[in-house]
């Protein structure tokens, strides 16, 4: 049986959105012949739509990167804790990702689950991917997030897993580093802001460093090299008493330079640059490279592009922009983070297709509103060019509207016209007979 080969990827976010599909992708293609993947859904066990979070993540990683996954299920009872740690132990990928760091871990202490997880990083057994809330985690300390954003409490460090520690880094993981969504407010550094993450730090060990992923980003440490690799949109920030050194994405450290980074003696010059690839191994870059990364730029992208076309009365570019929007919102149903805005993007496109409404009926409305008035008076000077004998005028007339889209039938009773837009659409117009 072949071994799976030894990885622990940190996401900052997005874990279950179209931008990590690429990612996702390189690493099922280190898994080997093992008993399977698993999804740990105890970061989000508390929810009443965990089900739902469960299915979607399941449907994503099927349908995205072509992993079959099971749910290791959140749970109080003894005799199903041990289950779950002999399915960690030997699952092949683990993966663990939204919802409340604090509620993880009193899980994962009391049931021992983070004894199973800190031992597949220190043996690097098989793939471990922790995002979001379950990369809060990964360091030796721990941001009660849920608790210090929502609910008002002061801002402590919990006790975290230490997976990190593991790999002699002793760091406390901020996930969401480059966070926005504040907009008026200071929403970076996982919902803190920078005055609380201030006062935390200083309660950290000299030796110690914060570890911030930004979103759409991850920290990919190959467990056989020792190699740490930064993959995304945005950087790694390794940060001691508010001093920071961010490293890039596309750069690989080997783990004694970011060890060193985290005590303060190393220097980003140490890093090795990485050349990007595809997932099939071609140069190339990277999949959320110079393209929308997360739903709202997408959405922004979308209508942009429709009003363009709209001005332009492009209707074929209006339709695909359209068209375009409804995708990008199918590919991020699966996602599993809060508020990315799916009903708002639901709302653009909706908007997008009221505005198609008068283009459309202008164009249902043809040829009896336009072409109605123009080809009535025509036909009726063809018919006194044909009562004075002047045929050869008459007959170029004829050979102008056909040309024109517009097919004439002469009866004893006069002409009939009809329209022809394309070939097979043929619709008659009003008052289309000349008498």
């Amino acid at each position: 049986m072949d071994a799976a080969r030894g990885i622990l990827a940190l996401m900052g976010s997005g874990e279950t959105s179209p931008t990590m599909v690429t990612l996702h992708r390189e690493l099922v293609a280190h898994l080997g012949n093992g008993p399977g993947a698993v999804i740990l859904e105890t970061p989000y066990g508390f929810q009443v739509n965990r089900d739902a979070i469960s299915a979607g993540a399941r449907e994503y990683f099927r349908r995205s990167v072509g992993l079959t996954t099971v749910v290791a299920p959140d749970t109080e009872a003894d005799t199903d804790s041990d289950g779950v740690r002999d399915q960690l132990r030997r699952a092949d990928w683990v993966f663990s990702g939204p919802g409340s760091p604090s509620y993880a871990l009193g899980r994962w202490h009391t049931q021992r689950v983070g004894e199973i997880l800190y031992e597949r990083v220190r043996r690097g057994h098989g793939v471990t991917v922790m995002a979001s809330a379950a990369a809060c985690t990964a360091g030796f300390a721990a941001l009660p997030v849920y608790e210090v954003y929502k609910a008002g409490h002061p801002p402590v460090w919990l006790d975290g897993l230490d997976l990190m520690g593991a790999l002699g880094l002793p760091v406390a993981v901020i996930p969401h580093y480059d966070n926005a969504e504040g907009g008026t407010h200071d929403t970076r550094f996982c919902y803190l802001g920078e005055p609380r993450l201030a006062a935390l730090e200083r309660e950290l060990p000299d030796d110690s460093a914060v570890l911030g992923i930004d979103e759409h980003t991850a920290l990919v440490v190959d467990l056989d090299t020792s190699l740490a690799r930064v993959w995304g949109r945005g950087v790694l920030t390794v940060r001691r008493r508010g001093v920071s050194v961010p490293v890039r994405a596309g750069t690989v450290l080997p783990l004694e330079r970011l060890r060193d980074l985290v005590s303060g003696r190393g220097r980003v010059a140490d890093a090795i640059p990485l050349p990007r690839t595809t997932v099939d191994g071609e140069s190339g870059a990277s999949s959320i490279e110079g393209g929308p990364a997360t739903l709202q730029e997408a959405v922004a992208a979308a209508e942009s592009r429709f009003d363009g076309a709209l001005a332009a009365r492009d209707a074929e570019a209006m339709v695909g922009a359209v068209l375009d929007l409804e995708a990008v919102i199918a590919a991020w149903g699966a996602d599993t983070e809060e508020d990315q805005g799916g009903e708002w993007a639901r709302t653009v496109l909706r908007g997008m297709i009221r505005q198609c409404v008068r283009p459309a009926q202008r164009g249902l409305d043809e040829p009896e509103a336009t072409l109605g008035r123009i080809v009535g008076p025509l036909l009726d000077l063809r018919r006194r060019l044909r009562a004075r004998g002047t045929y050869g005028a008459a007959d170029e007339l004829r050979a102008a509207l056909t040309a024109g889209g517009v097919r004439i039938r002469d009866t004893s009773d006069g002409s009939e016209w009809s329209f022809t837009a394309a070939a097979g659409d043929e619709r008659a117009g009003s008052g289309g007979q000349e008498r």
